[in-house]
């Protein structure tokens, strides 16, 4: 029997009037508007390349440059590349493929698909999804999206390659709109980037950034990878919660119902949600056995979290270095992320396909995983432009500088007292859009801010917390970040005019309140309450009589 969706519009918390009305919505509208004059993604990548080529010119006949901040730099400057050089024009001319080759989106998102191909041309995908939403309270399928979102930040190809696709499929299963599905995924994965119950790869590395600029004021100081844990636990109940809001009575409301003359291509009539069939939830459960079977097999490899006599403390996926611990040890694991969800999704996917007869043969393996390929055309065509802007951009230097003058003028305001962290927060924000990369915009800001900000009085355990917000908030409404492009392009199949601006203003409800929202329970945590932001990590900081006297 069918199960018939409730009726339409609905949001998680079934209200049937427009939260979104009022100056808010108009300011959003306009934000869109302004977003879709512009030209085609494709386009304006190729125009954001070309803008960095005369810009990079300009900048460099002007002498533009900067101290270089990093420890043992003194005396080095930043200064700007011209790309219209002999040397720039030569460098683009042999750069254009390993730029494109090279972009490692291009890559992570197309070994992934192979095996999420098959997997979903088997039914696998959608037949678990069925059972799950179909065995779940209706108004909890965005908390949960936006929850499965934050978690998998510890393997983050896996959210943007997996779970905010799978999101958009659900919701349009639902009768909602797609669109608010991916916005839900989107939040979670990439706004909530920072939050998480688990210590993921960007733990370690930031912590070693933060270390070192710590050390220019403070030799002996460490910092280790968890500095930020106890406030990342807090942080990911926070941002599920405001995800579950600004989704169900901002962007959902404002989406409104969704007409199927959008999409891009047929995407069949849509129906009801029919239950799991006995036949299915047998391939169900021969999937579920197999990914078990694969997962000890990951366990194997990599060697358990806890030596036992059955599984000892050992495997080729763990550093080989004996005297790595923590995530370090575990560091060629976290590097083979996607080779595994390959794995992960073929095996159970080809089970599942010969049990319910959805896939008989090989050549029906290599069907799936080309269907999978040639649905990534549009994705495709848009990183070879998306990567050259994002080459030159960084070639050119001006990424370095712009970071570099945001936080001089930050210095330039001479605080010294918790306000301080306000307009750090927004710089490190204004910096996301221009410098995707976590490491990158902390490498360059971490010398500047972190001894600046211990000399005050306040520990580098704390300053990388509060970069973490800025860095995290912004991820969603910028073109910068390494992802956007792939998100867009999948989203076009349910919006076949889908732009910029519109994708702009579905997630700009989110970075707003995930920003003040964060900020607030940063002050709360750290200077209210008095809390640690994770284990040994002190809020105050003095600095050593010897170190101050260096």
């Amino acid at each position: 029997m069918d199960l018939i969706p409730p009726k339409e519009p609905r949001s998680d918390f079934d209200s049937p009037t427009d939260q979104g009305n009022g100056l808010f919505k108009k300011f959003l509208a306009g934000i869109e508007w302004l977003g879709n004059l512009l030209p085609h993604p494709v386009t304006l990548f190729a125009l954001f390349a070309l803008g960095v080529v005369i810009i990079s010119q300009i900048a460099s006949s002007m002498g533009l440059s900067v101290e270089d901040p990093r420890p043992g730099a003194e005396g080095s400057v930043f200064t700007v590349q011209s790309l219209m050089t002999g040397d720039g024009i030569r460098w683009m001319s042999e750069t254009l493929v390993t730029n494109f080759t090279g972009f490692v989106p291009l890559g992570t998102v197309l070994v992934a698909l192979l095996g999420v191909g098959v997997a979903e041309k088997s039914g696998l995908l959608t037949t678990a999804v069925r059972g799950l939403v179909l065995g779940a309270p209706k108004n909890l399928v965005t908390a949960v999206v936006i929850f499965a979102g934050i978690i998998s930040n510890t393997a983050s190809e896996m959210g943007y390659v997996v779970l905010i696709p799978l999101a958009m499929a659900i919701y349009h299963s639902l009768g909602r709109h797609p669109l608010a599905g991916m916005a839900a995924a989107f939040a979670g994965v990439s706004g909530g980037y920072s939050a998480n119950i688990l210590i993921g790869t960007v733990d370690p590395l930031l912590a070693g950034i933060t270390e070192e600029a710590a050390q220019i004021l403070d030799p002996a100081y460490e910092v280790h990878p968890a500095v930020n844990w106890y406030f990342m636990i807090a942080s990911t109940f926070m941002i599920t919660a405001v995800g579950w809001f600004v989704s169900a009575k901002i962007v959902e409301p404002r989406l409104g119902p969704y007409d199927e003359s959008e999409a891009s291509e047929d995407l069949g009539e849509r129906k009801a949600l029919d239950a799991v069939t006995p036949t299915e939830r047998k391939g169900l459960i021969f999937a579920g056995l197999s990914a078990f079977l694969v997962s000890l097999a990951v366990v194997y490899v990599a060697g358990p979290l806890f030596e036992t006599s059955l599984l000892p403390g050992w495997g080729v996926l763990r550093n080989p270095d004996p005297q790595a611990t923590g995530p370090e040890a575990f560091r060629p694991l976290l590097r083979s992320v996607v080779p595994i969800i390959v794995i992960f999704f073929v095996i159970p996917g080809f089970v599942y396909g010969r049990v319910v007869g959805t896939i008989r043969n090989d050549r029906d393996v290599i069907d799936a995983m080309a269907d999978a390929m040639r649905s990534m055309g549009l994705y495709i065509v848009l990183v070879f432009f998306a990567a050259q802007f994002v080459a030159y951009f960084n070639y050119s230097g001006l990424g370095q500088i712009l970071a570099v003058l945001g936080a001089e003028t930050i210095v330039a305001m001479n605080l010294d007292n918790p306000l301080v962290f306000i307009p750090f927060i927004l710089m490190c924000c204004f910096v996301n859009l221009m410098l995707g990369s976590a490491s990158a915009q902390w490498a360059v800001t971490a010398p500047i801010f972190v001894p600046m900000l211990m000399a005050i009085g306040y520990s580098p355990e704390v300053i990388q917390a509060a970069y973490r917000i800025g860095d995290s908030t912004t991820n969603i409404i910028t073109p910068m970040m390494s992802y956007f492009g792939l998100i867009l392009a999948v989203a076009t199949k349910y919006q076949k005019n889908l732009g910029i601006g519109t994708m702009v203003a579905t997630m700009l409800p989110y970075s707003i309140f995930f920003l003040i929202a964060w900020t607030v329970l940063f002050y709360l945590w750290v200077f209210v309450f008095g809390l640690p932001v994770g284990p040994g990590a002190e809020t105050l900081y003095q600095l050593p009589t010897a170190a101050g006297a260096n």
